[in-house]
């Protein structure tokens, strides 16, 4: 074989193993996490009544105004997702009432009939705080203040769910053999998508780095 031949073999092999090298660094930075906000526009999200609810500011999508919901649509898991962690960088104004639904379905108009809402709420009338499961496991204390970013993560496995604020525990609620359910809602953790929620004009909510890593 002609030297000249031999090098240049000896230099592919060497740009393969760097790039192979290279993205074994890369999926283990990430680990496993994967983005289901690019940060420039709602691409891989769908909402139903009020879009103009939904806006990108700064790499946020800002939350105001009349009643909404936007619903993850993309190519992640197909929007359909059953074990998972979640997480999301959050800040709320003052008197801004919000939320984040899990194993939700997409629905044209109204409040979520079917998963459960994470509460973000600071400083809004609604006495149940940031990080409670709504109406089911309801969170007093305030764990994060309006005007400041925090980290909103809930993990879902089996039928237990977890909530932290800032790495602290506040949820941890195992669905029972027959869950509570209000009449007309269908808060069963059986797979769906994930949905942010415009609560009323006088709520301003912003969320960056969305991020999901499906669980076995």
């Amino acid at each position: 074989m002609k030297p000249r031949l031999i090098l240049c073999l000896f230099i592919a092999k060497l740009f393969l193993v760097g790039s192979a090298s290279a993205q074994q660094k890369d999926n283990s930075k990430n680990d496993g996490w994967i983005s289901l906000f690019n940060g420039e526009n709602l691409d891989g999200w769908k909402v139903g009544e009020n879009a103009s609810s939904f806006s990108i500011v700064d790499g946020a999508i800002k939350v105001q105004g009349d009643v909404g919901h936007l619903f993850y649509n993309g190519e992640v898991e197909d929007h359909q997702f059953q074990n998972f962690e979640f997480k999301a960088t959050v800040m709320t104004k003052p008197g801004a009432n919000s939320g984040i639904y899990i194993h939700s379905k997409y629905q044209e108009e109204g409040w979520p009939s079917q998963g459960y809402e994470v509460q973000v709420n600071n400083s809004h009338t609604d006495w149940k705080r940031t990080g409670s499961l709504y109406d089911i496991v309801d969170v007093k204390e305030n764990y994060v203040h309006d005007d400041e970013w925090y980290t909103e993560y809930i993990k879902l496995e089996g039928n237990r769910v977890i909530v932290k604020i800032n790495d602290i525990v506040v949820v941890d609620y195992t669905e029972p053999s027959q869950p509570k359910r209000n009449e007309g809602s269908m808060r069963l953790l059986k797979g769906g998508t994930f949905a942010l929620q415009a609560h009323d004009p006088n709520s301003i909510v912003f969320f960056k780095d969305i991020m999901v890593k499906p669980l076995p």
